[in-house]
């Protein structure tokens, strides 16, 4: 699981920090951000499942940061005001309500909320996609050419900056898009984000070592976070 933490106070960031990895190795930090406006920059490039958000933030608060995000993560507030937590549960992707200072075990309830929540959502896309047919090719738009992708010969897909690199058998392709767009058309039974940048086949897969896959002749890097979900996802012996 993929996290951010919002919160213009450095020490209340630290102390998040410090929770999780002290009790969450499953939860890859994936930045820390002073102020809600960095934080959405981030979003549009990143693929985040969970958000430590303060409320109480200068110029553009964290309930600004939930009415401006199209589809926002699951959050979790934390604040010193008690005042806003009628006003918070108005929105569903808020799954939890913290507020300063946080304790340690109250701050490990809020995490199982959002894993179980987390478990129950999977659980039904895998039901719902395994009821449908599926894809076994797309297009892509390259030098405004559509191009038509087997997805059986793709191999890596790698995000670098506003471009992701689709890497096939036969060809490489660059095309203008974000990996968070790319992973919501691909069948999971084929692919699977194993890093923050990377998307791989994992039918494609020769070698799995420590923190790294063999992909081809391509070393592909695998977080600490997403390394037990993929070894979930293949047959060992």
């Amino acid at each position: 699981m993929n996290c951010i933490i919002v919160d213009d106070e450095e020490l209340a960031r630290a102390i998040i920090a410090q929770f999780i990895n002290l009790n969450h190795p499953e939860i890859n930090i994936l930045g820390e951000f002073s102020n809600a406006i960095e934080a959405i920059k981030f979003l549009n490039q990143e693929t985040v499942d969970l958000v430590f958000l303060d409320i109480h933030m200068p110029n553009f608060t964290g309930i600004d940061f939930v009415q401006t995000i199209k589809d926002p993560p699951h959050i979790i507030l934390v604040t010193s005001d008690k005042n806003f937590a009628i006003e918070a549960f108005e929105y569903k992707c808020i799954i939890d309500y913290l507020v300063k200072p946080i304790t340690e075990a109250r701050f490990i309830k809020a995490i199982e909320k959002v894993q179980a929540l987390a478990s129950s959502t999977t659980s039904f896309t895998n039901t719902s996609t395994a009821k449908e047919e599926p894809t076994s090719d797309f297009y892509i738009n390259v030098d405004r050419r559509l191009i038509k992708i087997n997805l059986e010969e793709v191999t890596i897909i790698e995000a670098k900056g506003d471009y992701i690199h689709i890497k096939t058998e036969a060809k490489n392709y660059i095309v203008h898009s974000s990996l968070k767009k790319i992973e919501e058309k691909l069948p999971v039974d084929l692919f699977i984000k194993v890093h923050r940048s990377y998307i791989i086949n994992i039918k494609k897969i020769i070698d799995i070592e420590d923190n790294s896959i063999l992909i081809g002749k391509e070393v592909v890097p695998i977080s600490r976070s997403n390394r037990s979900e993929l070894l979930n996802r293949i047959d060992v012996l």
